[in-house]
């Protein structure tokens, strides 16, 4: 133990009568649900990035939090990583993600950063050796540093982009080494400002080229994990490439690598494209690219990605009643991409940001078990689509306009509008939740 946590105890489940602060509520992680531990089921992850290497800055003030391991050095990396591993074990998560940025200190050139990072895979492979969670995705970091001020793989300066590749195959590997069950690509900066100074043809081009040698690279070196794109419209740049799932599928399908690439999709993201988290979800799902998830919520009277936690169980129950109904989770899982507020100074703060959270999310993922197994939402769902089941509506898929046009006027095709019931379903949710 650091001592940074001392205080805390481990978080134990203590039922939804309890009165104490330090305690899950809903999520036990031996309960069955739907044939699998609750644990298999949500597989929760702990993000490195707003856990421990966040300082509490904003666009308006500079850092709130007072680390005891913030700084550049190797030494204080590790105790970065101490202090991490101490956390996992008080919340008794299964997983954690990172960016190499966030494990390991930036050095004077790549072969340092490289070393760096080297090192830290060590100790942190350690940890995990002796007991430590799993990691469920690690990344590269190619948005922060001021070389990526203009892209990675988009950049117009190929030396940019060479930089970022050589970073991406030390982090895939990296992953590799600690059995990661994933490696997530998000381009933080893969976008633009503004048009006048934008070839957007080539740097799609260079885009997908770099994506396909990761995926190559997965193959060469044995990686059995899955590679996942993170979507996101906005924010920092005017426009990204991956605004949303059905444009990254579009995407995957120009470049060959639908069948490759799955995609993470973080709930915040979904609402600055302009959709719900379920509704990207769903889609990523139907067209079998469904991959993990980033778990947070956004504040409604803001128009940016505040990554705050999840609170909202019927927003959540709706999101895993799609996972439920995709098959659930393969090698994703429910990764807390969330931080405190700069406000939020103590350390037990940051642990029961986490228990809340986790708490949300077993209760809607155990709402959303019920929901599909009364199958109520499901079976309305079928009779509404009732009509396409029969043999003429089948057959109509695969005429053309002019015998339709002489079936509409043979039959006397005349429709009758009937109701999508929406307030009724929106009832029946609500008494799961």
């Amino acid at each position: 133990m650091t001592g940074y946590f001392d205080a805390i105890p481990p978080i134990l489940h203590e039922g939804p009568d309890s009165t104490g602060d330090f305690a899950f509520r809903h999520y036990d992680p031996d309960a069955v649900v739907l044939g699998r531990r609750l644990e298999d089921q949500l597989r929760f992850a702990i993000a490195w990035w707003h856990g421990f290497a966040w300082p509490g800055t904003d666009p308006f003030g500079g850092p709130t939090f007072e680390r005891p391991w913030f700084g550049d050095g190797m030494a204080q990396a590790r105790a970065k990583a101490d202090a991490a591993f101490d956390l996992f074990a008080i919340l008794g998560v299964p997983y954690f993600c990172f960016h190499d940025a966030d494990i390991r200190p930036e050095g004077r050139d790549f072969a340092e950063n490289t070393a760096n990072l080297d090192a830290m895979v060590d100790y942190i492979g350690q940890k995990m050796a002796d007991g430590g969670p799993r990691l469920l995705w690690g990344t590269a970091n190619l948005f922060s540093h001021r070389r990526y001020m203009a892209g990675a793989a988009t950049n117009p300066d190929p030396e940019v982009f060479a930089f970022a590749a050589a970073t991406v195959k030390t982090c895939l590997e990296a992953t590799h080494r600690l059995g990661g069950a994933n490696y997530v690509l998000w381009g933080g900066r893969e976008g633009y400002e503004t048009l006048l100074n934008t070839d957007l043809g080539r740097a799609r081009a260079q885009a997908g080229r770099f994506l396909a040698m990761v995926v190559e690279h997965k193959h060469r070196i044995g990686f059995p994990g899955t590679i996942l794109i993170e979507p996101k419209p906005q924010e920092p740049t005017k426009h990204q490439f991956d605004f949303d799932v059905a444009t990254v599928y579009g995407f995957l399908k120009d470049f060959g690598l639908e069948r490759e690439v799955k995609v993470n999709i973080e709930q915040g993201h979904a609402l600055l494209a302009g959709h719900s988290f379920e509704h990207e979800i769903a889609l990523a799902a139907s067209l079998g690219i469904f991959g993990s998830i980033d778990m947070n919520r956004n504040d409604v009277q803001s128009g940016w990605d505040t990554d705050q936690f999840p609170n909202a169980v019927p927003e959540v129950a709706l999101a895993y009643h799609e996972i439920i109904k995709a098959g659930g989770f393969t090698t994703g899982g429910t990764n807390f991409d969330a931080k405190l507020r700069r406000q939020s100074l103590d350390p037990a703060d940051l642990v029961l940001a986490h228990v809340g959270a986790m708490d949300v999310c077993a209760r809607a993922f155990r709402a959303a078990a019920r929901m599909w197994e009364d199958g109520a939402i499901e079976s309305a769902r079928r009779d509404r689509y009732a009509g396409w089941e029969t043999a003429d509506a089948q057959a109509m898929l695969t005429s053309d306009l002019g015998v339709i046009e002489a079936q509409v006027r043979a039959r006397r095709i005349n429709p009758v509008p009937r109701s999508g019931r929406q307030e009724r379903l929106e009832n029946l949710v609500n008494r799961y939740v």
